[in-house]
Formats: structure tokens, C-alpha cells, sequence
């Protein structure tokens, strides 16, 4: 028998980087950066609001030394292939080279039944055709193939980071083409840094929306939008169409700020899309952004425009009612 089920935000607090996935045991699985950027944290519930008080299993801990050992970021979990996969980035060193860390892509494999059990494998960085600042890395398949999309710097290029698609071989190496679908270029993506990273992909309506994020990582942090038909060439950038403003920004009158960095997933009854992201509830920082804790994790439903395409809304108060759905 189902209840109704309702959430408040934030429904999960310190957690930056939000990732849920709706497995089909009908749990949702949750991991996020921490603030001590240190571990990968994975916990899961039969129902998205209490995820929050969940168990939180360490899946992973950075090394003490070496490519692995700092700034642990935004950890995504993937089911492919009856194998379940942790895509993430790490850092060597915390300090900044010209204002960039020098974060590369890995991979962890679990051949568990439920991945907060067994024992995950490292199985190496993601590498592509050059080597610079890369992170956010994110997979989806689409018609029998499995693609990767992430954030790279491109040192003939100004700026911090673009978006890349290449289609893979297996969940940690790319093949064939990897191409440029994204640039910062908007006055939106160019506050502070800039920036196009945080890519999330929702496939409907014949269509596949490819969300991402831009701008510093405060108050101006956003999101915008890229969008390809389901028949088109993925790995040809003309194929993509990119937003001209932000679909997802602050909300002063709500107190939301920064919101971005999303991830997709379904309500328990496959009927409402959810995105879930993170912001803080207040402008002012000090210090670097990226070290202020507050990013909770948030959710929202998403409703749909007429032509098909999603709309995302605005930032809601914390403590609203942001979802009434099917509690398993």
C-alpha cells in the first residue's frame, strides 16, 4: 500500500553535488561532495525524503599521497551493465596552478547487488585526448550506446571549463570523437569564472536535456540548458541547442542562492520528474565559496512547458512543501 508522501527542503543538508538515482529495487541511492571533500559518502532510502536521516556508508577514501589524495568532488553513482560504477574527480594537491586546481577524472566498480556493500575497485583515471583541469564527469546511453559528458579546461581556450561528449567503450574509456558541445559565452556563465560544467541528462519528449551549470560557485552560480533531438548525431555540436539565459538561478525573495550542479530522477510512482541541487540559503561568504559548507541539497518537481521542454521554476523557501508524492 502507498501514502502520500511529502518532503521539505532541504532534504539533505551539507551536501553539494547532489546525486539520486531510482534504482529498480525502488530505492533511491544518494551521494554528494562532502565538505571535507575527503570521502564518497553513499546512503539510500525507499523514499526520497528520508534520505536524510539514512545511513551513510563510506564507499571510498581519498589517499594519503598522490593523484587521489585531495579535493574529492562530486561523486555520481551509475548502474551499467549489472556492474555499478562511482564516477568522480580528485586532485593531487589543494593548491591552485594560474587559478585552477588540477582535478582529473577515476572510476570505482562494484559488482554488488547493493553498492553500499562489496568492495569498490579503483579502476583508474578517464582520460582524454589532453591533459588539463577535468571534472563532473557524467554517463547516460542513449540508442545501444553509452556516452560521457564532462567538464574540461581547454588550454587554447580562455576560461575554466567546457562541456565534451565521447561515446565509450566501457564505463571508464572513451572511443572514437570527443567534441565540444558547450563554451561559457553568456554574460550568465562568465560571473566570477568562466564556467560550463555539472552536466545531468533527462531524456523525454523525443528529445534529450542536457542540464549543467555555470558562473563562480556564489550567488551567480546557475543553471542552463542544452537540448538535442532523440534522432540527432550527439557527438556533433550542431546538434545541440544551448539556452540563452539561465533556466534555474538565485532567488532573493525566496533566500535561495547559487542553486545548480543538478541531478535527474522520478517520483516513486514514475509520474513527476524531480531535480535535485544544491544552494545556500544566504548571499553573503566568507572566504572561497568552496569551502563554505551550506550547500543543502534540494528538490523540486519538474513541470512541462506545452512544446515539450521542462521548466524548472524558481528556487523554493526552505521549509515549503516542495513535493507530494507516492511514499512506498
Amino acid at each position: 500500500m502507498e501514502k502520500s508522501g511529502r518532503i521539505n527542503n532541504p532534504i539533505v543538508e551539507q551536501r553539494a553535488d547532489p546525486w539520486v538515482y531510482r534504482h529498480t529495487d525502488k530505492y533511491y541511492y544518494f551521494t554528494a561532495s562532502v565538505p571535507e571533500y575527503d570521502r564518497i559518502e553513499l546512503r539510500r532510502a525507499k523514499f526520497i525524503g528520508d534520505l536524510e536521516s539514512a545511513e551513510k556508508v563510506v564507499a571510498w577514501r581519498k589517499h594519503d599521497t598522490g593523484i587521489l589524495s585531495a579535493n574529492i568532488w562530486a561523486p555520481e553513482l551509475h548502474y551499467i551493465n549489472s556492474k555499478w560504477y562511482i564516477y568522480f574527480a580528485a586532485a593531487h594537491t589543494n593548491e591552485t596552478k594560474e587559478g585552477l586546481f588540477d582535478h582529473r577524472m577515476y572510476v570505482l566498480e562494484n559488482e554488488s547487488v547493493n553498492p553500499l556493500e562489496g568492495t569498490w575497485k579503483e579502476k583508474g583515471q578517464v582520460r582524454t585526448k589532453w591533459e588539463s583541469f577535468a571534472l563532473d564527469a557524467t554517463t547516460f546511453e542513449h540508442k545501444g550506446k553509452l556516452y560521457y559528458v564532462w567538464a574540461q579546461k581547454d588550454l587554447a581556450i580562455a576560461g575554466n571549463s567546457n562541456l565534451y561528449i565521447s561515446e565509450m567503450s566501457n564505463p571508464w574509456t572513451l572511443c572514437g570523437e570527443q567534441v565540444m558541445i558547450s563554451t561559457p559565452e553568456y554574460s550568465w556563465e562568465v560571473i566570477g569564472f568562466k564556467v560550463n560544467e555539472g552536466a545531468a541528462v533527462l531524456k523525454r519528449n523525443g528529445r534529450i536535456f542536457m542540464s549543467y551549470s555555470a558562473s563562480a560557485t556564489d550567488h551567480n552560480y546557475c543553471m542552463g540548458l542544452l537540448t538535442a533531438e532523440d534522432d540527432a548525431n550527439l557527438l556533433d555540436p550542431a546538434s545541440w541547442i544551448k539556452s540563452k539565459q539561465p533556466v534555474f538561478q538565485t532567488n532573493e525573495q525566496a533566500g535561495q542562492y547559487g542553486p545548480g550542479h543538478n541531478s535527474f530522477t522520478v517520483s516513486a510512482d514514475g509520474k513527476q520528474d524531480i531535480f535535485v541541487y544544491h544552494a545556500r540559503n544566504y548571499k553573503e561568504i566568507v572566504g572561497d565559496p568552496l569551502y563554505d559548507p551550506n550547500r543543502h541539497t534540494r528538490a523540486q518537481i519538474i513541470n512541462w512547458n506545452m512544446d515539450g521542454t521542462p521548466n524548472f521554476g524558481e528556487p523554493l523557501k526552505d521549509d515549503k512543501v516542495t513535493l507530494s508524492i507516492p511514499k512506498r
